[in-house]
């Protein structure tokens, strides 16, 4: 099941491939993720397409360990244009759009991850073994 930001299925698949080490390997992906949102604006700020290729293309594939979809397809189209932008000696300029949206969406990967691995998270009743309550 994919619902829009996470494809459940690839998350489910990451967490049985991990295991123990699941929710360690999933914080290095937060704290990396940070640092790569952090160099892409920076990189764009500078209008450095160089240093924008390495955080893009490190950003896209811990996103598709998690299954975080939406975001590596981002950070993917992010690494494209910096690339060709380094092969024709050109300015990110067609990045901006990209760049504008990708904290935005890291942060909402980010929250429903959390919601979704979080096993202090609050879960609603699903009704099962409840005995509903006489008013």
């Amino acid at each position: 099941m994919n619902d829009g930001l996470i494809d459940q299925r690839v998350l489910a698949a990451a967490r049985v491939e991990l295991g123990g080490n699941f929710v360690r390997i999933l914080g290095y992906f937060k704290e990396d993720g940070i640092k790569s949102v952090r160099a892409i604006e920076a990189a764009m700020r500078d209008q450095n397409a160089a240093t924008m290729v390495l955080p893009a293309h490190t950003l896209k594939g811990e996103s598709r360990q998690f299954g975080a979809e939406t975001l590596a397809d981002l950070a993917e189209g992010i690494e494209v244009i910096a690339r060709k932008c380094v092969e024709t000696r050109d300015v990110p300029t067609e990045a901006l759009e990209h760049v504008a949206r990708l904290r935005p969406t890291f942060e909402a990967t980010l929250a429903m991850l959390d919601r979704d691995t979080n096993p202090l998270a609050v879960r609603r009743p699903t009704g099962f073994g409840k005995r509903p309550v006489a008013l």
